[in-house]
């Protein structure tokens, strides 16, 4: 008698291991799961909260701190109620302290609402009752983003309230006159300086409401026409399942706000399509970290960093986006080049096409579920709100949905999008609420200027040491945070050391988002990389070397645009960008053959110090540099191609 095989059973298994590698590597998938009646108290506050959102969104947004403080009332208890104090407590039942906490949680910000009007009339005089709402509020704060963040920016917010209290103790130029509790609660919990300020309003308007957008996008099953569209598309090529990696990873991060939640989503499938064609684990680990952590830099969201980037910068989001667009798309030109070189490397093919989906079908069968995104992006162009398009964007999931029977969603499926979209929000939100507290204590002490002089005065008053210096404090400050309080911070602390250089300020953000971003595949604290491996089932620290080498685009593409701010679409034509697509492209064809080791053939290490030397050279926009990389890069070329020819003739002549 054989064994029947339980395909509903093999499927709850496949859920349950990736619940359990989620809950490893993503510190916001490690919540309690309820079931019965508990289930559905959470399910009810989830959806009321998405439905406020709408409703603000729809019928106008409510006064900013009022606004805010609804919002944050909703994230912290809903992470108080599904986030347990400690790891060993049950994830089936709500403990006591944990129910005490959610009520404190969602009465603090509610404090604001209630007592507004008061608030407003005594602006600056806090009463006792007022400091022991907001401080307590901040402690909430803080510990909430323990549980769905992590320490990590949890010790920056504290050194920063730290540094609040200690300024007369501090030597040289981060001494200040101090500050003490009461100005300081009343400034970080009772303005829109602090907690409440420009990360959580953002939060409060276009972030939720694009989460809400990629949650009815998910349950459309977008995700899954990404990855068998990037099977049909690339799937055949040399080294084919290494670029479904990168094709399908950069198409998820326009809905994905995680680099490990892009692993995992788009790892599940592609890493062990690269083991089986011959990748090395630790390569096919590093291809789908490094093209994850790509996706947080691809345009229209970039990890909801493009809205909070906007505020900050003053400049149009749409303006954003263009500027992000080259510098994306060089970074995963550079990884599919580097895994092209490596298959051929490795005498490595792709797959069968009669294994692969068609692409007329689908296209047929689901292309209309691309339809949101195109709309987004039209709205966006037609000068709208970034929340209208959002609001468009979610009527248009559904609705596209609904075209085809084998894609339509059900009203269960409706509701259910509304409860998935709040709680993908709530590491956001508490994100960007304790990324407010950095904010305001850096307000209140101006030591945002003070950081950025000592960075200058370190680089003796030099652009390129002082870029250098930014590009270490950035990746160190960006280990272990999610996208949006990764930009904020490193926006907030390393950014305005550029701004003070003279470098174009959007230009000076995104060098800070860049390496705040490739945190994530730079070792020791490589989040994406170490993800991948735990897919691949490879050496982390190995896996996370290797990540950094295919993402080696994201250590110079930066350095490139503040030097030549053309490269962010700032002040150029469209002759100019058809000009400098062409000649970074061509450049990051020399850096990833130089890190690779491999153009034609296996290369010596003058030409891969040639390669790399051109490659830089055509990646910099300029005639002069144009013209020397290009020398550099025909020179090995032709070298190799002479040397390949010699040696297939030798083994003709054997």
């Amino acid at each position: 008698m054989t064994d029947r095989v339980d395909p509903q059973g093999e499927e709850i298994n496949e859920k349950l291991n990736m619940e359990e590698f989620m809950s490893k590597y993503d510190k916001e998938s490690d919540y309690r799961r309820y079931t019965g009646i508990a289930a559905r108290i959470i399910a009810a506050i989830a959806i009321t909260f998405s439905v406020f959102q709408l409703y603000t969104a729809v019928f106008g947004v409510l006064d900013a701190h009022i606004q805010r403080s609804i919002h944050l009332s909703f994230a912290m208890v809903l992470v108080y109620l599904l986030y347990p104090t400690r790891r060993s407590w049950s994830r089936e039942k709500l403990h006591w302290f944990d129910a005490v906490l959610a009520f404190l949680a969602a009465a603090t910000p509610l404090y604001i609402v209630v007592f507004y009007q008061e608030l407003v009339l005594r602006a600056g005089d806090v009463t006792f009752t007022d400091l022991a709402v907001g401080t307590l509020g901040v402690f909430l704060v803080l510990e909430a983003a323990r549980r769905v963040v992590g320490w990590p920016i949890v010790i920056v917010a504290s050194v920063f309230l730290g540094y609040a209290f200690m300024g007369p103790l501090l030597p040289g130029m981060l001494a200040h006159q101090g500050v003490d509790l009461e100005h300081l609660i009343g400034h970080l919990f009772f303005t829109t300086e602090g907690v409440f300020g420009i990360p959580l309003g953002v939060s409060s308007t276009f972030i939720f409401l694009f989460i809400l957008f990629g949650a009815y996008l998910d349950k459309t099953g977008l995700g899954m026409f990404f990855i068998d569209l990037a099977k049909a598309v690339a799937g055949w090529a040399r080294g084919g399942p290494a670029k479904v990696a990168v094709l399908s990873s950069g198409l998820m991060g326009t809905i994905s706000g995680s680099s490990v939640a892009n692993v995992a989503g788009t790892g599940s499938f592609t890493i062990p399509m690269m083991k089986n064609l011959g990748y090395k684990p630790e390569f096919a680990g590093a291809v789908e970290a490094a093209a994850s952590t790509g996706g947080q830099l691809m345009p229209p969201i970039m990890g909801a960093a493009a809205f909070l980037m906007a505020e900050f910068t003053g400049v149009a989001y749409i303006e954003v986006v263009k500027a992000a667009a080259i510098p994306a798309l060089l970074y995963f030109t550079g990884i599919w080049i580097g895994v092209h070189l490596e298959a051929k490397k490795q005498g490595l093919r792709g797959i069968s096409r009669e294994l692969l989906p068609k692409i007329g079908s689908l296209i047929v069968e689901r292309g209309h579920l691309a339809i949101p995104l195109i709309l987004i992006v039209y709205v966006l162009v037609a000068g709208y709100s970034p929340m209208k398009a959002a609001l468009a964007g979610i009527i248009m999931s559904i609705v596209a949905s609904m075209l085809r029977k084998s894609t339509r969603i059900s009203a269960r499926d409706i509701v259910k999008g509304l409860e998935n979209g709040a709680r993908g929000a709530l590491g956001v939100i508490i994100a960007c609420a304790t990324a407010g507290i950095i904010i305001g204590v850096v307000t209140k002490t101006g030591v945002g200027l003070k950081l950025a002089s000592t960075l200058i005065d370190m680089a003796h008053g030099l652009l390129l040491p002082t870029l250098f210096l930014t590009m270490i404090a950035s990746i160190v400050l960006g280990m272990g945070v999610p996208t949006t309080a990764n930009y904020v911070i490193t926006s907030t602390i390393t950014a305005p050391a550029l701004i003070q250089m003279g470098v174009p300020i959007l230009s000076a953000h995104m060098f800070a988002f860049y390496f705040g971003i490739i945190a994530d595949v730079t070792p020791p604290v490589a989040l994406a990389a170490y993800a991948g491996s735990g897919i691949a089932r490879s050496d982390p620290m190995k896996t996370g070397v290797q990540a950094s080498k295919l993402a080696i685009g994201a250590f110079l593409i930066p350095y490139i645009f503040v030097m030549s701010p053309s490269l962010l679409l700032i002040d150029t034509t469209l002759p100019a960008v058809l000009l400098i697509l062409a000649t970074s492209v061509t450049g990051m064809v020399g850096v990833s053959a130089a890190v690779s080791g491999y153009l034609i053939t296996r290369a010596s290490l003058l030409e891969r110090l040639a390669l790399f030397a051109g490659g830089l050279m055509m990646i910099k926009p300029g005639f002069i540099t144009d013209l020397a990389g290009a020398g550099l890069l025909l020179g090995v070329y032709l070298l190799q191609h002479i040397r390949s020819r010699h040696k297939q003739k030798q083994i003709l002549n054997s």
